[in-house]
């Protein structure tokens, strides 16, 4: 991903952050010379400096069994915003575009055996609705085995981690908080959002 130095994140532990909060990512995978993806919910880990990534497919999917054993990318984005020249300074402007988005790259490895699968659902579970866990433990064990029989589980330990803030770094103090004000009260969520990374950024 092209990122100028002053679009680059602050550090790990804040595209880790974002990964975590926008976690429903896509997987791209290359077969034939053709690029493959598929949105999956992503449970994002970091121990000791090492970033892992765990989901599931469909074992359906033909993702799932093309992807074993190979180099993958995950992307992470989701706030953006138009942005109007109306906020600039100089007439000599052009719109643009705000937004945040990592790129995780990995080897993909498969999670067998019905005890990690287990384990990944009920992560996946505490992570997204930790309400749904007594339900979802309660249900008949043939029920649940069947259910996994339907998956591929796997994780990916990130070998190379690219995340890109474009924020308007580049743009002046004034511009930036003309910027700001708008998206800040805008009823878009994608919008309001990034007004919220723009004045999270340090002066």
């Amino acid at each position: 991903m092209y990122i100028p130095s002053f679009n680059k994140f602050e550090n790990q532990q804040a595209a880790v952050a974002f990964m975590q909060r926008y976690s429903f990512a896509t997987i791209v995978t290359v077969k034939d010379g053709l690029p493959v993806a598929t949105h999956l919910p992503f449970l994002v880990e970091e121990k000791d400096g090492v970033v892992t990534l765990k989901s599931h497919f469909a074992r359906a999917n033909p993702q799932a069994a093309d992807s074993i054993d190979t180099r993958v990318l995950v992307i992470f984005t989701e706030p953006h915003a138009y942005i109007s020249p109306k906020h600039y300074e100089k007439v000599e402007s052009v719109p643009t575009w705000n937004y945040l988005a990592v790129h995780a790259y990995g080897t993909l490895k498969l999670l067998e055996g019905e005890e990690r699968k287990a384990a990944l659902l009920k992560a996946t579970i505490q992570n997204f609705e930790a309400e749904y866990l007594k339900q979802w433990e309660s249900l008949p064990d043939q029920y649940k085995q069947n259910m996994m029989k339907g998956i591929t589980a796997f994780e990916i330990v990130v070998d190379d981690l690219q995340a890109k803030a474009k924020l308007s770094q580049n743009r002046s103090e004034i511009e930036r908080k003309n910027i700001i004000a708008e998206l800040d009260h805008s009823e878009n969520t994608a919008e309001s959002e990034t007004a919220e990374y723009m004045k999270s950024l340090k002066a």
